[in-house]
Protein backbone atom coordinates (compact mmCIF):
# COMPACT_ATOMS: atom_id res chain seq x y z
CA UNK A 1 0.00 0.00 0.00
CA UNK A 2 1.14 3.76 -0.67
CA UNK A 3 2.49 5.79 2.35
CA UNK A 4 0.18 8.91 1.31
CA UNK A 5 -0.02 11.73 3.14
CA UNK A 6 -1.64 15.39 2.44
CA UNK A 7 -2.13 18.85 4.00
CA UNK A 8 -5.49 19.83 5.62
CA UNK A 9 -6.85 21.06 2.07
CA UNK A 10 -5.72 17.87 0.23
CA UNK A 11 -7.58 15.55 2.05
CA UNK A 12 -8.37 13.69 -0.62
CA UNK A 13 -7.30 9.83 -1.02
CA UNK A 14 -4.94 8.54 1.91
CA UNK A 15 -3.49 4.87 2.70
CA UNK A 16 -0.55 3.70 4.45
CA UNK A 17 1.55 0.48 4.32
CA UNK A 18 5.15 -0.55 5.43
CA UNK A 19 6.99 -3.78 5.03
CA UNK A 20 10.15 -5.08 6.36
CA UNK A 21 12.17 -6.51 3.48
CA UNK A 22 11.47 -7.80 -0.05
CA UNK A 23 12.97 -9.01 -3.03
CA UNK A 24 13.12 -8.30 -6.65
CA UNK A 25 14.15 -10.51 -9.22
CA UNK A 26 15.39 -12.97 -6.24
CA UNK A 27 17.58 -10.39 -5.55
CA UNK A 28 16.77 -9.71 -1.59
CA UNK A 29 16.96 -6.08 0.10
CA UNK A 30 16.10 -5.04 3.78
CA UNK A 31 14.23 -2.29 4.75
CA UNK A 32 15.16 1.47 4.62
CA UNK A 33 13.36 5.14 5.64
CA UNK A 34 10.85 5.62 2.97
CA UNK A 35 11.27 8.04 0.12
CA UNK A 36 9.11 10.81 0.04
CA UNK A 37 7.40 12.26 -2.66
CA UNK A 38 5.26 15.86 -3.09
CA UNK A 39 2.78 16.30 -5.54
CA UNK A 40 1.54 20.14 -5.42
CA UNK A 41 -1.49 20.03 -8.17
CA UNK A 42 -4.30 22.57 -8.31
CA UNK A 43 -7.18 20.70 -6.06
CA UNK A 44 -8.54 24.37 -6.45
CA UNK A 45 -9.28 27.21 -8.36
CA UNK A 46 -9.16 27.62 -12.05
CA UNK A 47 -7.05 23.99 -12.07
CA UNK A 48 -9.58 22.12 -9.62
CA UNK A 49 -11.46 20.04 -12.86
CA UNK A 50 -7.77 18.54 -12.97
CA UNK A 51 -5.90 18.17 -9.94
CA UNK A 52 -7.93 15.36 -8.23
CA UNK A 53 -7.17 13.10 -11.08
CA UNK A 54 -3.29 14.26 -11.56
CA UNK A 55 -3.14 13.55 -7.69
CA UNK A 56 -4.66 10.06 -8.00
CA UNK A 57 -2.28 8.78 -11.30
CA UNK A 58 0.33 9.62 -8.64
CA UNK A 59 -0.85 7.25 -6.17
CA UNK A 60 -1.53 4.75 -8.26
CA UNK A 61 1.93 4.48 -9.71
CA UNK A 62 3.29 4.69 -6.17
CA UNK A 63 1.19 2.00 -5.26
CA UNK A 64 2.19 -0.10 -7.68
CA UNK A 65 5.97 0.57 -6.50
CA UNK A 66 5.60 -0.10 -3.82
CA UNK A 67 3.29 -3.44 -4.02
CA UNK A 68 6.87 -4.44 -6.42
CA UNK A 69 8.96 -3.66 -3.03
CA UNK A 70 9.49 -0.09 -3.75
CA UNK A 71 13.21 1.32 -4.49
CA UNK A 72 15.42 -0.51 -4.32
CA UNK A 73 19.08 1.92 -3.21
CA UNK A 74 22.31 2.03 -1.78
CA UNK A 75 20.69 2.38 1.67
CA UNK A 76 18.40 -0.67 1.35
CA UNK A 77 15.10 -1.42 -0.26
CA UNK A 78 12.75 1.79 0.50
CA UNK A 79 8.73 2.19 0.46
CA UNK A 80 7.33 5.48 -0.86
CA UNK A 81 5.33 7.97 0.65
CA UNK A 82 3.59 10.99 -0.89
CA UNK A 83 2.85 14.12 0.60
CA UNK A 84 0.45 16.16 -1.43
CA UNK A 85 -0.37 20.15 -0.86
CA UNK A 86 -3.16 22.29 -3.00
CA UNK A 87 -1.45 24.89 -4.73
CA UNK A 88 -4.87 26.28 -5.71
CA UNK A 89 -4.08 27.52 -9.17
CA UNK A 90 -2.45 30.49 -7.13
CA UNK A 91 1.51 31.45 -6.96
CA UNK A 92 1.25 32.24 -3.05
CA UNK A 93 -0.50 29.22 -2.37
CA UNK A 94 1.64 26.79 -4.51
CA UNK A 95 5.23 28.62 -2.97
CA UNK A 96 3.51 28.09 0.33
CA UNK A 97 3.00 24.38 -0.29
CA UNK A 98 6.67 23.96 -1.86
CA UNK A 99 8.15 25.20 1.14
CA UNK A 100 6.30 22.93 3.22
CA UNK A 101 7.28 19.99 1.08
CA UNK A 102 10.90 20.91 0.82
CA UNK A 103 11.52 22.07 4.69
CA UNK A 104 9.10 19.76 6.51
CA UNK A 105 8.51 17.03 4.63
CA UNK A 106 12.10 17.04 2.86
CA UNK A 107 10.84 15.20 -0.38
CA UNK A 108 13.12 13.97 -2.77
CA UNK A 109 11.00 15.62 -5.87
CA UNK A 110 8.24 17.58 -6.31
CA UNK A 111 5.42 16.69 -9.50
CA UNK A 112 2.13 18.13 -10.84
CA UNK A 113 2.16 21.80 -10.78
CA UNK A 114 -0.27 23.21 -13.69
CA UNK A 115 -0.35 26.62 -13.79
CA UNK A 116 2.24 28.12 -15.29
CA UNK A 117 2.46 31.03 -12.91
CA UNK A 118 2.67 28.86 -10.32
CA UNK A 119 5.17 26.73 -11.56
CA UNK A 120 7.46 30.01 -11.84
CA UNK A 121 6.87 30.84 -8.97
CA UNK A 122 7.64 27.55 -6.97
CA UNK A 123 10.89 26.43 -9.63
CA UNK A 124 13.55 28.74 -7.86
CA UNK A 125 12.64 26.78 -4.17
CA UNK A 126 13.23 23.34 -6.40
CA UNK A 127 16.35 24.00 -7.96
CA UNK A 128 17.80 26.16 -5.20
CA UNK A 129 17.18 23.20 -2.73
CA UNK A 130 18.40 20.86 -5.07
CA UNK A 131 14.69 18.63 -5.88
CA UNK A 132 13.43 18.07 -9.04
CA UNK A 133 10.40 19.90 -10.40
CA UNK A 134 7.99 17.77 -12.85
CA UNK A 135 5.79 19.66 -14.73
CA UNK A 136 2.77 20.14 -17.01
CA UNK A 137 2.42 24.31 -17.64
CA UNK A 138 3.79 25.11 -20.72
CA UNK A 139 4.97 28.25 -20.83
CA UNK A 140 8.07 28.90 -22.59
CA UNK A 141 9.85 30.87 -20.14
CA UNK A 142 9.80 28.48 -16.62
CA UNK A 143 12.70 25.88 -19.10
CA UNK A 144 14.64 29.36 -19.85
CA UNK A 145 15.10 29.70 -15.96
CA UNK A 146 18.59 29.11 -14.75
CA UNK A 147 16.93 25.43 -12.91
CA UNK A 148 20.54 23.56 -13.04
CA UNK A 149 18.80 20.32 -14.62
CA UNK A 150 16.02 20.74 -12.14
CA UNK A 151 12.62 20.87 -14.41
CA UNK A 152 11.08 18.22 -16.27
CA UNK A 153 8.49 19.07 -18.29
CA UNK A 154 6.15 16.73 -19.90
CA UNK A 155 3.55 19.40 -21.12
CA UNK A 156 4.81 21.17 -24.70
CA UNK A 157 6.02 24.07 -24.92
CA UNK A 158 4.10 27.21 -25.40
CA UNK A 159 6.21 27.45 -29.35
CA UNK A 160 5.23 24.26 -29.91
CA UNK A 161 1.43 24.25 -28.77
CA UNK A 162 0.45 27.80 -30.29
CA UNK A 163 2.74 26.42 -33.76
CA UNK A 164 0.40 23.59 -33.76
CA UNK A 165 -2.78 25.43 -33.20
CA UNK A 166 -1.84 28.15 -36.08
CA UNK A 167 -0.68 25.76 -38.29
CA UNK A 168 -4.23 24.05 -37.16
CA UNK A 169 -6.29 27.48 -37.97
CA UNK A 170 -4.71 28.13 -40.96
CA UNK A 171 -4.81 24.90 -42.57
CA UNK A 172 -8.94 25.14 -41.94
CA UNK A 173 -8.71 29.19 -43.76
CA UNK A 174 -8.36 31.20 -40.93
CA UNK A 175 -6.19 34.42 -41.60
CA UNK A 176 -7.40 37.27 -39.03
CA UNK A 177 -7.12 35.90 -35.29
CA UNK A 178 -8.49 38.47 -32.50
CA UNK A 179 -5.70 36.69 -29.36
CA UNK A 180 -7.58 37.31 -25.53
CA UNK A 181 -5.39 36.51 -23.17
CA UNK A 182 -5.42 36.07 -19.50
CA UNK A 183 -2.31 37.55 -17.61
CA UNK A 184 0.33 35.10 -17.27
CA UNK A 185 3.09 34.01 -18.04
CA UNK A 186 2.17 31.97 -21.28
CA UNK A 187 0.05 34.99 -22.75
CA UNK A 188 3.32 37.13 -24.21
CA UNK A 189 4.97 33.93 -25.60
CA UNK A 190 1.88 32.45 -26.93
CA UNK A 191 1.45 36.17 -28.81
CA UNK A 192 5.35 36.08 -30.24
CA UNK A 193 4.60 32.53 -31.41
CA UNK A 194 1.29 33.20 -32.72
CA UNK A 195 2.26 36.31 -35.00
CA UNK A 196 5.39 35.06 -36.45
CA UNK A 197 3.58 31.76 -37.63
CA UNK A 198 0.48 34.11 -38.63
CA UNK A 199 2.82 36.40 -40.66
CA UNK A 200 4.83 33.82 -42.30
CA UNK A 201 1.44 32.23 -43.60
CA UNK A 202 0.34 35.78 -45.22
CA UNK A 203 -2.83 35.87 -41.82
CA UNK A 204 -2.08 38.51 -39.12
CA UNK A 205 -3.70 38.75 -35.51
CA UNK A 206 -5.81 41.24 -35.78
CA UNK A 207 -5.70 42.19 -32.27
CA UNK A 208 -4.08 41.26 -28.80
CA UNK A 209 -5.46 41.99 -25.35
CA UNK A 210 -4.17 40.25 -21.98
CA UNK A 211 -7.17 41.08 -19.47
CA UNK A 212 -7.18 39.90 -15.65
CA UNK A 213 -8.84 37.02 -14.98
CA UNK A 214 -11.37 37.99 -12.11
CA UNK A 215 -13.32 40.59 -14.38
CA UNK A 216 -17.12 39.93 -13.90
CA UNK A 217 -16.85 41.54 -17.90
CA UNK A 218 -15.68 41.51 -20.73
CA UNK A 219 -17.56 44.25 -23.03
CA UNK A 220 -14.69 46.36 -24.15
CA UNK A 221 -12.61 43.90 -25.18
CA UNK A 222 -15.44 41.96 -27.35
CA UNK A 223 -16.56 45.55 -28.47
CA UNK A 224 -12.33 45.65 -29.55
CA UNK A 225 -13.29 42.22 -31.44
CA UNK A 226 -16.29 43.36 -32.98
CA UNK A 227 -14.41 46.26 -34.39
CA UNK A 228 -12.00 43.83 -36.08
CA UNK A 229 -13.46 42.09 -38.53
CA UNK A 230 -11.73 38.88 -37.18
CA UNK A 231 -12.68 35.58 -38.95
CA UNK A 232 -11.60 33.83 -35.87
CA UNK A 233 -10.55 34.10 -31.77
CA UNK A 234 -8.38 32.62 -29.98
CA UNK A 235 -9.91 32.17 -26.05
CA UNK A 236 -6.33 31.92 -23.93
CA UNK A 237 -7.81 32.09 -20.23
CA UNK A 238 -9.40 29.57 -18.19
CA UNK A 239 -12.49 28.07 -17.37
CA UNK A 240 -14.15 30.97 -15.42
CA UNK A 241 -13.19 33.72 -17.52
CA UNK A 242 -13.86 31.84 -21.12
CA UNK A 243 -17.25 31.01 -19.40
CA UNK A 244 -17.47 34.53 -19.54
CA UNK A 245 -16.49 35.72 -22.58
CA UNK A 246 -18.97 32.80 -24.67
CA UNK A 247 -21.26 34.04 -23.13
CA UNK A 248 -20.54 37.69 -24.42
CA UNK A 249 -19.40 36.24 -27.66
CA UNK A 250 -22.73 35.07 -28.08
CA UNK A 251 -24.46 38.14 -27.03
CA UNK A 252 -22.46 40.25 -29.31
CA UNK A 253 -23.62 37.82 -32.51
CA UNK A 254 -19.84 36.67 -33.14
CA UNK A 255 -20.21 34.55 -36.12
CA UNK A 256 -16.72 33.51 -36.18
CA UNK A 257 -14.84 30.50 -35.65
CA UNK A 258 -13.86 30.24 -31.49
CA UNK A 259 -10.94 28.37 -30.53
CA UNK A 260 -9.69 27.67 -27.05
CA UNK A 261 -7.45 25.54 -25.06
CA UNK A 262 -9.06 22.34 -23.73
CA UNK A 263 -8.35 22.64 -20.40
CA UNK A 264 -10.31 26.39 -20.42
CA UNK A 265 -13.56 24.32 -21.81
CA UNK A 266 -14.04 21.02 -20.00
CA UNK A 267 -17.06 19.18 -20.64
CA UNK A 268 -18.12 20.90 -17.44
CA UNK A 269 -18.63 23.60 -19.34
CA UNK A 270 -21.84 22.31 -20.77
CA UNK A 271 -23.32 22.73 -17.54
CA UNK A 272 -22.61 26.56 -17.31
CA UNK A 273 -23.72 27.60 -20.80
CA UNK A 274 -26.74 26.55 -23.23
CA UNK A 275 -25.57 24.68 -26.26
CA UNK A 276 -26.46 27.16 -28.87
CA UNK A 277 -23.66 29.10 -26.76
CA UNK A 278 -20.71 26.78 -27.26
CA UNK A 279 -21.98 24.77 -30.59
CA UNK A 280 -19.19 25.28 -32.53
CA UNK A 281 -16.26 25.98 -30.29
CA UNK A 282 -13.33 24.15 -30.94
CA UNK A 283 -10.71 23.16 -28.35
CA UNK A 284 -7.05 21.63 -28.79
CA UNK A 285 -4.93 19.65 -26.37
CA UNK A 286 -1.40 17.49 -25.54
CA UNK A 287 -3.33 13.77 -26.19
CA UNK A 288 -2.10 11.10 -24.69
CA UNK A 289 -0.88 8.17 -26.28
CA UNK A 290 -4.33 6.09 -26.30
CA UNK A 291 -2.52 3.24 -27.83
CA UNK A 292 -0.13 2.86 -25.43
CA UNK A 293 0.30 -0.04 -22.80
CA UNK A 294 0.71 2.67 -19.64
CA UNK A 295 -2.79 4.91 -20.82
CA UNK A 296 -4.41 1.80 -20.69
CA UNK A 297 -3.12 0.55 -17.22
CA UNK A 298 -4.22 4.22 -16.12
CA UNK A 299 -7.46 3.88 -17.64
CA UNK A 300 -8.05 0.52 -16.05
CA UNK A 301 -7.30 2.01 -12.50
CA UNK A 302 -9.33 5.27 -13.13
CA UNK A 303 -12.30 3.40 -14.34
CA UNK A 304 -15.30 5.24 -15.22
CA UNK A 305 -13.03 8.67 -14.91
CA UNK A 306 -11.39 9.92 -17.68
CA UNK A 307 -8.15 10.11 -18.04
CA UNK A 308 -7.03 13.53 -19.04
CA UNK A 309 -3.97 14.63 -20.75
CA UNK A 310 -2.63 15.72 -17.24
CA UNK A 311 -3.36 12.37 -15.13
CA UNK A 312 -1.55 10.66 -18.24
CA UNK A 313 1.55 13.30 -17.71
CA UNK A 314 1.27 12.62 -13.63
CA UNK A 315 1.26 8.83 -14.21
CA UNK A 316 4.67 9.49 -15.78
CA UNK A 317 6.12 12.15 -13.37
CA UNK A 318 5.79 9.50 -10.81
CA UNK A 319 7.20 6.67 -13.14
CA UNK A 320 10.07 8.67 -13.68
CA UNK A 321 10.96 10.09 -10.75
CA UNK A 322 10.92 6.12 -9.29
CA UNK A 323 12.87 4.51 -11.86
CA UNK A 324 15.23 7.17 -12.20
CA UNK A 325 15.85 6.63 -8.26
CA UNK A 326 16.43 2.69 -8.63
CA UNK A 327 18.33 3.19 -11.65
CA UNK A 328 20.69 5.94 -9.49
CA UNK A 329 20.52 3.20 -6.29
CA UNK A 330 19.67 6.47 -4.40
CA UNK A 331 16.63 8.42 -4.23
CA UNK A 332 18.09 11.99 -3.34
CA UNK A 333 17.00 14.94 -5.32
CA UNK A 334 20.45 14.83 -7.69
CA UNK A 335 20.68 11.23 -8.23
CA UNK A 336 17.04 11.75 -9.49
CA UNK A 337 17.42 14.61 -11.80
CA UNK A 338 20.83 12.81 -13.23
CA UNK A 339 19.26 9.39 -14.34
CA UNK A 340 16.16 10.68 -15.82
CA UNK A 341 17.31 10.75 -19.22
CA UNK A 342 18.93 7.85 -18.78
CA UNK A 343 15.31 5.55 -17.82
CA UNK A 344 13.64 7.15 -20.11
CA UNK A 345 15.19 7.68 -23.61
CA UNK A 346 18.21 5.68 -24.76
CA UNK A 347 18.98 2.07 -25.68
CA UNK A 348 17.29 0.19 -22.74
CA UNK A 349 14.46 -2.04 -23.42
CA UNK A 350 10.99 -0.54 -23.71
CA UNK A 351 8.87 -0.53 -20.47
CA UNK A 352 5.62 1.32 -20.31
CA UNK A 353 5.18 0.64 -16.34
CA UNK A 354 6.80 1.05 -13.43
CA UNK A 355 7.22 -2.77 -12.24
CA UNK A 356 8.43 -3.82 -15.20
CA UNK A 357 10.98 -0.98 -15.02
CA UNK A 358 12.16 -1.74 -11.33
CA UNK A 359 12.22 -5.95 -12.24
CA UNK A 360 14.86 -5.24 -14.88
CA UNK A 361 17.16 -2.04 -12.93
CA UNK A 362 17.09 -4.94 -10.56
CA UNK A 363 18.44 -7.03 -12.57
CA UNK A 364 21.08 -4.65 -14.10
CA UNK A 365 19.47 -4.12 -17.21
CA UNK A 366 18.66 -1.16 -18.87
CA UNK A 367 15.56 0.37 -19.60
CA UNK A 368 13.38 2.90 -22.12
CA UNK A 369 10.57 3.75 -20.38
CA UNK A 370 7.65 5.39 -22.13
CA UNK A 371 4.63 6.43 -20.59
CA UNK A 372 0.72 7.32 -21.05
CA UNK A 373 1.59 11.06 -22.24
CA UNK A 374 4.15 9.17 -24.49
CA UNK A 375 7.71 8.80 -25.31
CA UNK A 376 9.15 11.07 -22.51
CA UNK A 377 12.11 12.21 -24.14
CA UNK A 378 13.80 15.60 -22.88
CA UNK A 379 15.66 17.97 -24.76
CA UNK A 380 19.03 19.64 -22.92
CA UNK A 381 16.48 22.32 -21.37
CA UNK A 382 14.12 19.41 -19.68
CA UNK A 383 11.34 20.25 -22.52
CA UNK A 384 9.20 17.14 -23.78
CA UNK A 385 10.89 17.07 -27.73
CA UNK A 386 6.91 16.20 -29.27
CA UNK A 387 3.52 14.92 -28.80
CA UNK A 388 0.61 14.36 -30.30
CA UNK A 389 -2.50 17.08 -30.36
CA UNK A 390 -6.42 16.29 -30.11
CA UNK A 391 -8.57 18.50 -31.64
CA UNK A 392 -12.49 18.54 -31.10
CA UNK A 393 -15.61 20.64 -31.66
CA UNK A 394 -18.54 21.71 -29.00
CA UNK A 395 -21.69 19.80 -30.84
CA UNK A 396 -25.40 20.09 -28.72
CA UNK A 397 -23.98 19.70 -25.40
CA UNK A 398 -21.09 17.57 -26.00
CA UNK A 399 -17.48 17.19 -27.61
CA UNK A 400 -16.89 15.40 -30.82
CA UNK A 401 -13.45 14.42 -31.94
CA UNK A 402 -12.06 16.37 -34.81
CA UNK A 403 -8.92 14.36 -35.54
CA UNK A 404 -5.20 13.56 -33.09
CA UNK A 405 -2.27 15.00 -35.20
Amino acid sequence: MTQFTMGRRAALLGAAGAVTSFSIGGKAFGQGAPVTFGALPPLTGAGGPYGPAMLRAIQGVVEEANAAGGIPTRQGGRQIRVVAEDDQTNPDAGVRGARKLIDVDRVSAVMGTWASAVTTAVAPLCWENRVPLFTVSGADSITLLPHQGYIFRTQPNSRLQIETASSWLLGKGARRVFHLAAQSPFAQSSQDVMSERMRAAGGQVTGFIIYERDKTNFRSEIDQLMRSRSDTVMLNGYLPDVTILLRELFRAGFDGRKFTFAYAAPPSIFQSLPNEVTNGLVTFQPSADVDSGAFRRLQARFGNTEVDPYSAQTNDHASLAILAAAAAGDASGTAIRDNVRKISQGDGEKVDNVTDGLRLIAAGRPVNFEGASGPVDFDERGDIRGTKFRFEQAEGGRFRVLEIA
